[in-house]
């Protein structure tokens, strides 16, 4: 996550949004992180926050920049120049959904010959297929299957190949090239990619387990706990609810359940086992809160929201017994009721956490929603991966005018702690965004068990 100083402009912006969510320094780090008491979150407001990207001259500024180096780097001949700055380019234009003629040509350019090139590479462009460019990448993708080695690329290789044609055919292709190339089925972005081509992930969802159990589930009791709930299509926006240290939802001054939309998209739309994928489903901790570096979350506070491997078993105990305890899936299944300790699905985070993602956090937005006008989850704004709460800044000064994600910490903060838990779930694959009514019957019943 850190970045050489002679990066180019261009690249720090681009990849700092794109190669992890936060880019922001662990506790201990850096003298650059802000930690805030308990009293101290509960006091921010809006106007304590600035963004001088969010104004109206600090985005323009920033987007004439990145434009004239992407059309730069799509101008370039085949080379080490072009394959040095085609990735970070493919992601700007993805960013700002921008120069998509050009990125397209850039990538069918790139494509026949990609297996040659280093696994970042290789990565950077799949990536940028699967985004916006799936159909056309459609094509060179049983061709190149074969030829990648490495499990991260050949997943996103074939999930993009899915994305433009979800077939029999292609699903025993994949499978096929995925048992040659593989000695290791075991390894944790295969596993979930062999759960995808045996079993279609809507009648999977379909069979999900009683809802209100997960939501009266302890984890560990007296923390607070954030759900996020999900559609299968990300696109849609989510919602995420607080249920406080008591086993209570929290309420709104008026008694109302409070809820905040929470985007759990990234913009590569990949699978959450994928680095920069969606933020995957599961059990995760709340290590406390933080301030990220990376302007494109701004600096609202976040939740330091953490998954199994990332953060060591003590850490989601909340205890200090047996630092050294390893991970294994029992004990991941542990935080989980049993009914739903067989559902495949609410397992993504433990194996995301295996196959090395860190950094998702639930955090505010400095990126323009404008970007994205047309897209089904405007006005929210897609990240790397992380859970994106809304936020509308001043566009004379860049001052925070509103902000869900403030109003998020102070209500997982609310009962006097700091840390928790997050869980992720989808509930339906309706083509809507969440709203309370599609979960409210099942918090109740989980409020009434808690009591």
């Amino acid at each position: 996550m850190r970045h050489r100083a002679t990066l180019s402009l261009f690249l720090v912006l681009s990849v700092a949004l794109l190669s992890g969510c936060a880019q922001s320094p662990r506790s201990g780090e850096s003298p650059t992180t802000v930690r805030r008491t308990i009293a101290e979150l509960q006091a921010l407001r809006p106007e304590d926050f600035t963004a001088a990207l969010t104004s109206r001259d600090g985005e323009r500024s920033v987007f004439n920049t990145e434009l004239v180096s992407m059309r730069a780097t799509f101008a370039l001949p085949d080379g080490a120049e072009f394959d040095e700055k085609l990735p970070t380019a493919l992601s700007g234009a993805a960013l700002f959904n921008v120069e998509k003629d050009a990125a397209r040509l850039a990538l069918l350019r790139a494509l026949p010959s990609l297996h040659l090139k280093p696994a970042a590479f290789q990565r950077g462009v799949l990536s940028a297929a699967h985004t916006q460019f799936w159909n056309e990448a459609a094509p060179f993708v049983p061709e190149l299957l074969p030829k990648i080695t490495t499990a991260r690329e050949f997943a996103i290789a074939a999930y993009t190949l899915l994305r433009a044609s979800d077939v029999e055919e292609n699903r025993q292709l994949i499978a096929r090239y995925m048992a040659a190339n593989f000695a290791d089925q075991d390894e944790p972005r295969l596993i979930a990619l062999q759960q995808r081509l045996r079993v279609n992930p809507l009648e999977q969802l379909r069979a999900r387990p009683p809802l209100a159990d997960l939501l009266a589930a302890l984890y560990r009791p007296g923390f607070p706990v954030v759900f996020s709930f999900q559609r299968r299509d990300r696109e849609r926006t989510g919602m995420a609810m607080v249920r406080g240290a008591d086993g209570r939802f929290v309420r709104n001054a008026d008694g109302s359940y409070f809820t905040i939309a929470q985007l759990a998209m990234a913009r590569t739309n990949l699978p959450g086992t994928i680095t920069n994928g969606n933020t995957p489903q599961g059990v995760f901790v709340i290590n406390g809160t933080g301030t990220a570096t990376n302007r494109w979350i701004g600096p609202t506070p976040y939740l330091e929201s953490m998954l199994p491997i990332e953060a060591k078993v003590h850490v989601f105990e909340q205890s200090a017994v047996d630092a050294n305890e390893a991970w294994s899936e029992d004990k991941y299944l542990s935080f989980l009721p049993a009914s739903w300790k067989n559902y495949f699905p609410i397992k993504e985070a433990f194996l995301a956490g295996r196959a090395g993602r860190d950094e998702i956090l639930a955090h505010g937005n400095t990126v323009n929603p404008a970007y994205y006008q047309n897209e089904p989850y405007f006005p929210a704004a897609p990240s790397a991966g992380c859970l994106v709460a809304m936020e509308y800044w001043s566009k004379d000064d860049g001052t925070l005018m509103h902000s869900d994600q403030l109003a998020l910490v102070r209500a997982f903060t609310s009962s006097g702690k700091d840390q928790g838990y997050l869980v992720v779930v989808e509930v339906d694959d309706r083509a809507r965004s969440v709203v309370l009514a599609d979960v409210v019957e099942a918090v109740i019943t989980a409020e009434q068990r808690l009591r």
